[in-house]
């Protein structure tokens, strides 16, 4: 295991003969990050240790520690790598209007659902964390403000007055659903996730969020 450190911590001031490449810094530490999401996926925070990390990825004992010295870090590296792999889930493009945006938000909540949905419980565990660790709620919010970000650009787009704030809806009626389908009281006697429905619920969500007269109110 490492040495208490501070959280942002996540690479040493100083390589050695017997540190990993550094050369190969980037990829080691996505696949680090990977690593660490799929074992809270599988098996919950409490098998999120640097030498689990390690055998899990195949790496030599010590890698995860070298890259990120605390366990605060490497939660922190999680964040941010799980922020970066919902981004990329997203379309590539903005989308033309409504319609086209809630096809586009239910065909990414269906794969979320489905392909994705050990990522999403990992994320939900994950981001309890920061609430028992004050020092991961920096990270947290870091990387919720960049899917935000991308969600406000999306909304001022299809002409949303105030697109921050209905990017902050947004995000907790996506999140809400999300929750409740994996993980909720009835998550595991609901029907398989159908993207038609998925994208009519996020077309009144839309719909709620852009013809309010403000974000707080509801039409």
């Amino acid at each position: 295991m490492s040495t208490p450190e501070s959280a942002s911590a996540s690479t040493p001031a100083s390589t050695s003969a017997s540190s990993p490449a550094s050369d190969t810094a980037p990829d080691r530490r996505t696949l680090i990050a990977d690593t660490a999401i799929a074992l809270v996926a599988a098996g919950g925070l409490r098998g999120l240790t640097h030498r689990a990390v390690d055998g899990a990825a195949g790496l030599p004992a010590g890698s995860t520690s070298y890259y990120f010295r605390t366990r605060t870090a490497l939660i922190a590296a999680c964040y941010r790598r799980l922020a970066e792999l919902n981004l990329a889930d997203g379309p590539l493009r903005m989308p033309a209007d409504r319609d086209e945006a809630a096809q586009g938000l239910g065909a990414l909540l269906h794969h979320w659902l489905t392909e994705g949905r050990t990522r999403q419980l990992a994320r939900f565990e994950l981001s309890l964390e920061a609430a028992r660790n004050p020092e991961l709620e920096p990270d947290l919010r870091e990387a919720g403000l960049v899917v935000r970000a991308r969600a406000a650009a999306v909304l001022e787009a299809l002409g949303a007055r105030r697109p921050q704030e209905c990017a902050e809806l947004l995000a907790a009626w996506t999140d809400g659903l999300l929750y409740d389908r994996l993980a909720g009281a009835l998550a595991h006697v609901r029907p398989s996730p159908d993207p038609a429905e998925l994208t009519a619920t996020v077309r009144r969500m839309l719909d709620a969020v852009l013809d309010a007269p403000d974000p707080g109110s509801f039409p």
